[in-house]
């Protein structure tokens, strides 16, 4: 009776175990890569980021996490440039741990070269080595107005041609390659307004196309000695006067000639989020992996997922392998999107007009369920 009893138990644990070792073939074919995009948790907040991950993203089939960390993280290379309460060595381990069961990947973020201020907050880097700043003579916290405003002040950037930059920002990127045990890493590079400004010393009328392709490069050569790739937002190499995209999707300021000058091994990040435009097939036939990102709203969405499948299918085998697939994005902290993310009234949207700013609010938290429930479909 004692061995029925151990085979039945044994069988049990065996019908568990490949239950739970769900195959994602199907779904690795019609769509290779599922990313979500999103800060880093607070220490406080790790615990329930590891649960979200474990119980809502690995079952959805995700896999891959761009991971938003800047100054979120006990550096020893620059601890200057630590946040006041950042994650340790031990909690990166925990993330990194529970990805690792899951086969999801990391892709940790720092935003470099734009995005190095917010408002009237200037970003640790500048404020610690305000030498690096490409437009010293803009203070944010005068010049800071409704865009647009006098200043043209949206975020500062770092100037790719100080000679000492580098030194300092690759000292932070290889330390977060290392603790996230990453492939890929994210650096942004989103929104740059500020790049060749007439004012700065060393750029001061230099294509800024040429400089932006520079700094792309530069990080990309760099990541490539140790077998790591790049990973940055798509914006600055479209033409948005020549689409009618606009100056945010979109560049005013030629960086978008840039595409032509950089390393092919760079992965796309193409956000659009009011609208699906097919800017993917641009970077594919430019000969670059591109994964298109959707924000806070479903319909959009929902158009970003059927064209990547559609672009996947209908196209040639070179073209096909470059529509890479989804990275939906969260934009603001991990912590506060948990709260809404586990709130059932976040889902309890109304479709009157006068109530467009509630059904906005959540909207990313319903994205990103509406893309778990159609991942799951598709590996069905």
């Amino acid at each position: 009776m004692k061995n029925v009893v151990l085979s039945f138990l044994f069988l049990l644990f065996l019908q568990v175990s490949f239950g739970q070792a769900v195959s994602t073939e199907k779904i690795d074919n019609v769509l290779p890569v599922r990313g979500l995009a999103i800060s880093a948790p607070s220490v406080r907040g790790v615990d329930l980021f590891l649960k979200f991950i474990e119980e809502e993203l690995a079952p959805a089939h995700f896999n891959l996490l761009v991971l938003r960390v800047d100054w979120n993280y006990d550096y020893e290379s620059h601890p200057e440039l630590r946040d006041s309460n950042p994650l340790s060595k031990d909690d990166v381990k925990k993330i990194v741990d529970v990805c690792k069961k899951h086969n999801i990947k990391i892709a940790p973020q720092v935003n470099l070269l734009g995005h190095q201020s917010w408002a009237k907050t200037t970003h640790n880097l500048l404020r610690v080595y305000p030498e690096f700043d490409e437009t010293p003579h803009i203070n944010p916290e005068e010049d800071h107005g409704p865009w647009p405003n006098p200043a043209g002040l949206y975020c500062k950037s770092y100037c790719p041609l100080h000679p000492d930059v580098h030194g300092v920002v690759f000292a932070l990127v290889d330390e977060l390659m290392d603790a996230f045990e990453a492939e890929y890493f994210h650096a942004g590079m989103d929104e740059v307004f500020y790049i060749g400004d007439d004012k700065c010393p060393r750029c001061s009328g230099r294509d800024k196309a040429e400089l932006f392709a520079g700094e792309v490069t530069k990080i990309s050569n760099h990541l490539a000695l140790k077998n790591r790739r790049l990973m940055i937002w798509g914006d600055r190499l479209i033409d948005g006067k020549t689409t009618g995209i606009g100056l945010w999707e979109g560049s005013y300021n030629n960086t978008h000639r840039a595409i032509d000058m950089i390393p092919k091994s760079v992965f796309i990040c193409d956000w659009h989020y009011n609208r699906a435009d097919l800017t993917s097939v641009y970077f594919a036939m430019k000969g670059f992996d591109v994964a298109t990102s959707p924000w806070n709203n479903p319909e959009v969405a929902a158009t970003q997922l059927k064209n990547t499948i559609d672009f996947r299918q209908q196209s040639s085998r070179v073209m096909r392998e470059h529509f890479q697939g989804i990275v939906t994005t969260v934009w603001s902290g991990a912590d506060a999107f948990m709260k809404v993310y586990y709130d059932p009234e976040t889902y309890k949207i109304t479709t009157t007009e006068t109530d467009r700013a509630q059904r906005n609010q959540g909207g990313d938290a319903r994205t990103l369920k509406f893309l778990m429930e159609e991942f799951k479909k598709l590996n069905k």
